[in-house]
């Protein structure tokens, strides 16, 4: 099977994506997903993007680790989707379905931005919040001391315009960036300083701007097609 994709960046946080409301894929089993995201043995990605059809909005978009599990949300992913969307549809804005909601994207000035919806704090420490958007965040405010089973941002500095963030994703390991892992950092430093700013998030492969609220975030930044082909899969 001769399978088309697309690869892209934001940040650094680089994505593989699969057009299945055009193309026919095979299953998508985690031997499948793995062979994909290997850096080695295949494009190489640390997710997985699907896109398919859907009756709520423009594309629903499937999420797969490096890993080979799946995740629920992705900020980054759904800038790269929305852009690749709208020249694909000739529009300047695309909804996008995800398990939980479904986000709005539109091209700005600043690259590609999407309406992230609600965000919910699950848990504060004198260390952490726990934030979900979809996928479930810890953001310490110190050097973390535990890894459970949720993305991981640690906060090394932040003032109330700027946060320099470092990021562990499930299921990816550390990456360059990750467009919900800003919106959980904003999110935390919101909820510590009881002030909501528009945040710029310096991660390691570049920054996001966070602004909205707790209850209607909104991130942006720049994406970058990085080059497009086919494989042959042998099932």
């Amino acid at each position: 099977m001769n399978i088309p994709f697309v690869k892209m960046q934001a940040q650094g946080n680089d994505f593989v994506i699969l057009d299945g409301m055009d193309d026919t894929l095979p299953a998508l089993t985690q031997a499948f997903i793995k062979h994909i995201c290997d850096r080695h043995l295949g494009m190489g990605c640390d997710q997985l993007l699907v896109l398919q059809a859907s009756d709520k909005a423009d594309a629903l978009m499937l999420i797969y680790n490096a890993d080979g599990s799946q995740a629920a949300n992705c900020g980054n992913g759904l800038r790269c989707v929305g852009d690749l969307l709208m020249r694909k549809l000739d529009a300047d804005q695309v909804s996008i379905a995800l398990a939980d909601r479904v986000v709005e994207a539109k091209r700005t000035s600043q690259g590609v931005q999407v309406a992230m919806g609600k965000a919910n704090i699950e848990e504060v420490s004198d260390d952490y919040t726990d934030v979900l958007i979809g996928n479930p965040h810890r953001v310490y405010f110190k050097n973390p001391q535990a890894f459970p089973e949720r993305n991981v941002e640690t906060i090394h500095e932040y003032d109330d315009k700027h946060a320099v963030i470092s990021i562990v994703e499930r299921g990816a390991g550390k990456t360059l960036a990750c467009g919900s892992g800003a919106c959980a950092t904003a999110v935390a430093i919101w909820h510590k300083t009881s002030a909501v700013n528009p945040l710029i998030i310096h991660m390691p492969g570049g920054d996001v701007v966070v602004s909205g609220d707790v209850d209607s975030l909104v991130v942006q930044g720049e994406v970058h097609h990085v080059f497009s082909g086919s494989f042959q899969w042998v099932c």
